[in-house]
Order: C-alpha cells, then structure tokens, then sequence
C-alpha cells in the first residue's frame, strides 16, 4: 500500500481476539458485553436519559465468549484482494489481528441478546463462526455452555441456545419505523470495557456495503468499537431495531460510522435457523448491475431506476421466464425497485419454489413475466470499471471478429475483440482484450455492422461486454 494511502477498515466490530500458546499465557485483546432498556422520550429541548433504558433490559442482554481449536500459524498480516494502493480495498477491510507463530488458540468475545424466555440467543455470525466452544454469561454472572444452532454469514447473523427458562427478553422493535436523526443506544464491553453504555444517532438507513448484498444496514454515530458486535441497538422506546455489525475506521476503533443489521432482516434469519438449521433464499438466475442515468437515456427510460440484466443463466428461472439480456427489472410482486442492490434483497426474502411477478423494462415498453425461483447463491452485481481517457473520437474503439477459437472459448455466436480503446469508450471503461456482444441490444458480429450501428447514433449508447468471464454493460456518451 503506498505510503499516502490511509489505512482505512470497515471493521467487523466484535469477534474481539485473544490468543494463547499451549503452555503459554493467554492475552486478553478486547471483549464485548451489551446492557440496555427502555426510557421515555425526552421532552422537546431535553437530552434524553438512557440510565431507565440500561435498567431495564440490561439483563437481556448477554456475554458471549468462544474459543476455537488450536492450529498452527506463522506470523502473518491478512491480504485484501486488489491492487495494493486501493484505498477502496483498505476502506472495506475487516478488522484482523495478525497470527503469531506458534500452536495458538484463538478466544473471542462479543455480546448477543436475549430474544425468547427458553434461551433463543442472537448475535452477530462473525462471533460464533468456525467456534469450537461457545460460552454465554448473563448479567447476573451464570454462565452456560451454548449450541449454535446456525449462522448466516451473508447477513452476518446467528442463532445460539442456552438450556435455561424463564430468562428476561429485549422487546423486538420495527426499524422501518426509525427515523434518521433519532437518539438510539448500544451497551458493550469495548476492548475489555464491560457495561459501557454509548449513545447518538441513526445517520442513515439502507446503506449498502460491499459483499453485503441482504443488509440495507442502519448507520449510526453511536460509539461501536472491537467488542460491540451482536449486542442490540435500541431506539428510545426500549425497543431492539438493530444488530451492531460493523463500523468504518482508519485505526480499527471507532470513527463516528457504525452499521447495524436492522432486526426485522436478523429475525427472518433467527426463523428460518430455527426451523430449518438454514436460511434458504430465492434465486432467479440473473447478473445485474445498476441502471446510471447514461444507461437509463440510452435504454429510452425517463428515470434511473430498477436493475439491468447483464446475463441470464440457462435453465434458470429468470430464463424459463423469459427474461433476457438487456431487460430492467423495474418491480418484484409490486415491490419497486430503485437500486439494483434491491434486486437480491426482494428475491432472497422469498423462499425457493414461490412464484413472483416481474415487472421489466424492454425496447421501450414495461412488460411483466412470471417466474418460479429456486435456491441458490445471490445474484451477481457487475460493475464496469471506470477508467480515465484522454483521447478523442465518436467512440474510440479499434477491434477485430473473433477466430473460432476464441468464440469457442466465450461460447459466443458473435462478438467483436477489443484492440484499442480510447476517447469516450475508454473513458467509460472499455480495455483491450474486452469482447463487445451487443450494441444498443443488437447481437454484434461484424465490425461493418458496428460502424453502421455507431454512425446512426447519438447521445448516449450501451454495448454489452464480456471481460473475464463476466458480461456488463457500459453506457458511453457518444462525442
């Protein structure tokens, strides 16, 4: 990483580390604890008082520690895949603890709550993944041994049982009720600080994160550090209305960004681990990617909406659908979608095997198809890499058919090599060695037919592209 890059980390905020040798002794790093209740709302002009808050449901609220089998590691700082002098890379880094050599045995601590009378536990999943032994403590310091019942690593939640009764239950809240600029709390033990109460505000909601494609998170300036993580976020009523995740930080601790998962997204996960052990989600079959406005003009779509379909999967249930390259799926059962990140969202609340109504965009008319889903992972998100160009022309390209062989190779009819890329195609992203499919949704297989497709046109187009296996579409601004 150069020199002038800050080290940034978006920092999964518990699953605090401690580490042991065998016949060593073990170093505490950080631990995490989380107390809360319900409080009045202040009168107009008052500071709030969470002090009812804390009172109240704090007992709910529990310790969760794990240890993990030793394994034999060298010393050694985690890689993020990309180039090394992306702050992007480092901005969205998880917080990790380098491994000393030696036999380690790896300890964790977080905090979860209290969601059933008979010992239903949520936390976060990163606290209790891959744990060999889990430990959960109460506030009034009884301690059980807890089966993880399943973890959803794409939600970053789990579902732990303690074998107890009668035990005290937070009150489950609606976070699609809770308004950015409103007082919320968090209790933890942050690096080691246990029952420490912080408060502040939701700053805002349905914040997307990369790799986070089910969690419109909640972001808060409530002070989460290496600790928080699984604890409850409450809004003034007393009422849960998240899961605290992970925060944004250049040093590891706290820097003003905290992401909660809203808990009406972490009780879907809590029902379905329950029941089946699993979270089973929808699948259509489909690679998208975000619709710009260059997109949405040249699609001849008034606003820049819904999520374009890059590739369809064969045999899949966007196929037997009917959907196609170039479609935009503007609506799900009536459920809009604005961002394509809605997309996998409104899929993966419906289980495999339900039929929904898509409502799709295509040459110029909305039409609406029925699709079956099945099970499978998410869809992908293709992005095209935007970069700077200097050079000028209509559109910039130099490119040549493709041989049998490299046709064989992409499984593609047509489709034309990319040589040289300058001008508007190379500032709208377009590299040598990309492989144009389509022009405006026109299967290209010639460069005569390219340059005719291109002389008719203006303002903005769209070619589809394939690049490493990957096909997206790039909107380029005709000069």
């Amino acid at each position: 990483m150069s020199k002038k890059t800050f080290a940034v980390v978006l920092t999964v905020c518990a699953a605090a580390t401690v580490l042991g040798f065998a016949g060593g002794r073990l170093t505490t790093i950080s631990s995490s604890q989380a107390q809360t209740a319900q409080v009045q709302r202040p009168a107009t002009g008052a500071l709030p008082d969470f002090s009812a808050l804390v009172e109240q449901n704090g007992p709910a609220v529990v310790n969760i520690s794990t240890t993990t089998a030793p394994v034999r590691v060298q010393m050694q700082v985690p890689q993020i895949p990309g180039e090394p002098d992306d702050p992007i890379q480092e901005f969205f880094r998880r917080f990790q603890i380098p491994m000393p050599q030696g036999d380690a045995i790896r300890r964790g601590v977080g905090s979860g709550f209290i969601v059933s009378a008979d010992g239903y536990i949520l936390t976060n999943a990163h606290v209790v993944d891959d744990a060999s032994e889990v430990t959960v403590k109460l506030t009034d310091k009884r301690e059980f041994k807890a089966k993880v019942i399943g973890v959803d690593r794409r939600t970053d939640v789990a579902l732990v049982k303690i074998d107890a009764r009668d035990l005290p239950m937070v009150r489950i809240g609606d976070a699609s009720k809770a308004r950015v600029g409103e007082w919320v709390a968090a209790i933890g033990s942050p690096f080691g600080l246990e029952n420490t109460v912080t408060a502040g505000i939701i700053s805002a909601k349905s914040r997307s994160l990369p790799d986070d494609t089910y969690v419109p998170f909640i972001q808060t300036d409530v002070a989460i550090n290496p600790g928080n993580s699984g604890g409850p976020l409450f809004n003034m009523a007393g009422e849960v209305i998240g899961i605290n995740s992970q925060i944004y930080s250049r040093t590891g601790g706290y820097m003003g960004l905290s992401f909660a998962v809203p808990i009406d997204v972490a009780m879907k996960v809590k029902t379905d681990l329950q029941k089946f052990g699993k979270v089973s989600r929808g699948r259509l079959g489909v690679t998208i990617q975000g619709v710009t406005q260059e997109l949405a003009d040249s699609f001849g779509l008034k606003k820049a909406q819904g999520a374009l379909v890059a590739a369809v999967e064969p045999k899949s249930p966007a196929a037997k659908a009917g959907v196609k390259t170039g479609d935009i799926i503007l609506a799900v059962d009536g459920r809009a979608i604005e961002n394509s990140i809605d997309l996998p969202r409104v899929i993966g609340e419906s289980r495999p095997g339900t039929a929904v109504t898509l409502k799709i965009w295509r040459q110029g008319e909305t039409q609406e198809l029925r699709a079956s889903l099945a099970e499978a992972p998410a869809e992908k998100v293709a992005k095209a890499d935007s970069e700077p160009g200097t050079k000028s022309g209509k559109l910039g390209l130099a490119v040549r058919p493709l041989t049998e062989e490299e046709r064989k190779q992409i499984e593609a009819e047509g489709g034309l090599l990319v040589e040289q890329s300058e001008g508007p195609a190379a500032r709208a992203g377009v590299q040598a060695g990309d492989v144009i499919l389509a022009f405006n949704n026109q299967p290209v297989k010639s460069v005569d037919q390219l340059r005719r497709l291109v002389d008719r046109s203006r303002g903005s187009v769209a070619l589809l592209i394939q690049r490493e296996g990957n096909k997206i579409y790039v909107p380029i601004r005709l000069g």
